[in-house]
């Protein structure tokens, strides 16, 4: 077995948390501040981020990929979701940092209730949005405080040995894979400032700023992003910000008939001509920093907070971007399907950062792997509990018959992005396990077999995938499904599967469909496939109905499957399903890989 070359199994130690936030303390007192909020964040909001902008990493040792650190001068709190309950306080020194659930109370919450009259909270403009900064002002407010943004992070102050800027490669994304030109993107986009009369639009988001002019770049860990900025008027010329200086002669080329090209460090001054002349300016409500407000304002501009159209045009997959996702999801299962025969023939031994080596070893054999979508998931046992768990030299355990192995993981090609999850039984699984994996398969498939009318949202559907859980007085804390992009990021907005997915699910968009259940401390179980909205006819309907196309290939344990608790239709869709997965895989599989999975796909009905 190869080392993993996409992904590291070193873990931030919370052992230097205590001296840092020290540090950290004593640069605020010299300047005259009470308090600070870390969230985690670059200056583009993004959940993945370059080196440079792991600050909540480097100061607290929690890795998620989303949390907020308040400290304060006699206590400090870091604010997380559901889905990193387990994790914080695993990562983080305890003693010095509170670990909070933001469903207990959100960051403005603890704010008010912790903040003293008289003091200080300091922010920096540019890791927060407007609407955050608002709440936090609030919050202080209440309290009798004062809410103050501050030019230099005192962090990057205390952040002695801290990475550089970004300087990957930049290149042109090909056209057979983007399916439409970014002259006919930047006409779409113009259209719709003209529609709500915008005089520009600042592009914030990376992912929105690859769209729209097919570009693709390295300078985070394993989305396709080149940082940057995009100033695009409704009339004239639009001007690109990079921030990597690493622009291959096909960009610039390309680039040319599009837009001036320009580095980063002149975006500021470049947004400020925009915004002269009371200009009406575009920022992306859930993107653009505080900073670009205050920017457009000074400059005599307006700035009107609202969502970026690219956004919602991002998320409408074309053809050739089909297309492209269903060769990725085929090309992706043969390499799934190898790693689970592979598990399947595996004896004692095996640890979890073994198995996470061996799935990265399949997927580069095809050739045309790019990177992972995000650093795998691999747990056994108790840490497959953790919904989020990443395997690091310190945590890494065997994989022990008895248990549950839970793998989540994803791969970026050039024509797709794949997001997996498998739950495996190593050895004889108990009855309490199979219980919980066959309801939480019974909300797989309340989403897969969903048939809804057109603008239906993804809060209206998150049900189907709970109420087996519910039924047995069983939940999870984390979304059903999330968007996902293509040959971009594997979450992806603005469509969702949850209790807060407000969004209409349109023809084109691209989501998970992951319901799951954990018991803290024994295991966890999660079955996730992509599937793509399609429009679906009903004979005798009245209505435009919508579905979901299952775009992921990969079978799920039979094992762990309680006929007695499925229904007819339930059994028929998984028969249906396996079928389907075992005729489109096995002419690209090896003969032992062949046989396995034949084995794996056979009707529920058949005795073993």
């Amino acid at each position: 077995m190869t080392r993993a070359r996409f992904q590291t199994f070193d873990d931030p130690s919370h052992s230097e948390g205590a001296s840092r936030i020290r540090s950290l303390r004593q640069a605020l007192r010299a300047a005259g501040l009470d308090g600070f909020v870390v969230p985690r964040a670059d200056e583009h909001q993004s959940e993945y981020v370059a080196p440079q902008a792991e600050r909540l990493a480097w100061l607290t040792g929690f890795t998620g990929s989303a949390g907020t650190a308040v400290i304060l001068h006699d206590e400090a709190a870091l604010v997380v979701d559901g889905r990193y309950t387990l994790q914080a306080p695993a990562q983080v020194d305890t003693a010095i940092i509170t670990p909070v659930p933001l469903a207990e109370s959100p960051v403005a919450a603890w704010v008010g209730a912790h903040l003293k009259p008289g003091e200080v909270l300091a922010y920096d403009p540019w890791l927060h949005t407007p609407d955050s900064v608002a709440r936090l002002g609030r919050a202080a407010s209440k309290a009798g405080a004062t809410l103050r943004a501050v030019e230099a992070n005192p962090v990057d102050s205390v952040w002695t040995d801290r990475p550089g800027s970004p300087a990957g490669s930049v290149v042109v994304h090909p056209l057979a894979f983007a399916g439409e030109a970014a002259a006919e993107k930047l006409g779409r986009i113009r259209a719709a400032l003209a529609d709500v009369d915008i005089a520009a639009l600042v592009i914030s988001d990376p992912h929105n700023l690859a769209w729209a002019f097919n570009l693709r770049g390295s300078d985070v860990a394993h989305t396709p992003l080149a940082l940057g900025y995009a100033v695009v008027p409704r009339e004239g010329r639009a001007a690109l910000y990079l921030t990597s200086p690493n622009l291959s002669p096909e960009l610039r080329t390309a680039l040319e008939p599009l837009a001036d090209l320009h580095p980063r460090a002149a975006f500021e001054d470049g947004l400020a001509a925009q915004a002269a002349n009371a200009a009406r300016v575009r920022l992306d409500a859930g993107t653009a920093a505080y900073a670009l407000k205050l920017r457009v304002e000074a400059a005599g501009g307006v700035a009107d907070l609202g969502p970026d159209p690219i956004t919602a045009m991002k998320a409408v997959k074309n053809p050739s971007e089909i297309a492209g996702t269903r060769a990725a999801h085929h090309r992706d299962g043969v390499a799934v399907t190898r790693f689970l025969a592979w598990l399947d023939g595996q004896g004692e031994g095996l640890t979890e950062i073994a198995a996470v080596e061996a799935l990265e070893d399949f997927r580069a054999e095809s050739g045309l792997l790019r990177d992972v979508s995000f650093p795998t998931i691999s747990g056994s046992g108790a840490n497959g509990a953790i919904v989020h768990y990443r395997v690091s030299r310190e945590t890494n355990r065997h994989i022990l018959p008895g248990e549950l192995f839970l793998v989540d993981s994803g791969a970026q090609y050039e024509d797709g992005t794949t997001d997996i999850t498998r739950t495996v039984a190593i050895g004889m699984p108990s009855e309490a396990m199979q219980d919980r994996f066959t309801r939480v398969l019974k909300g797989h498939l309340g989403i897969a077999r969903a048939v809804f009318p057109q603008g239906t949202t993804g809060a209206q559907i998150d049900s189907f995938a709970r109420l087996p859980l519910w039924e047995a007085g069983l939940d999870f804390d984390h979304g059903t499904g999330h968007g996902v992009g293509v040959f971009l990021s594997v979450h992806e907005g603005p469509q969702r599967i949850a209790k807060t997915g407000m969004v209409a699910l349109e023809p084109g968009m691209i989501l998970s469909n992951e319901p799951g259940y954990y018991k803290p401390g024994a295991y966890g179980i999660r079955l996730e496939n992509l599937v793509l909205v399609e429009t679906r006819t009903i004979s005798g309907g009245e209505r435009p109905m919508l579905g979901f196309e299952t775009l992921t290939l990969a079978p799920f344990d039979r094992h762990l499957i309680r006929l007695d608790l499925l229904t007819p239709e339930e059994r028929a869709w998984i028969d249906s399903y396996h079928a389907r997965v075992c005729a489109e895989l096995s002419p690209d599989l090896d003969v032992t890989t062949r046989n396995w999975l034949e084995q794996a796909t056979r009707p529920l009905t058949t005795v073993a």
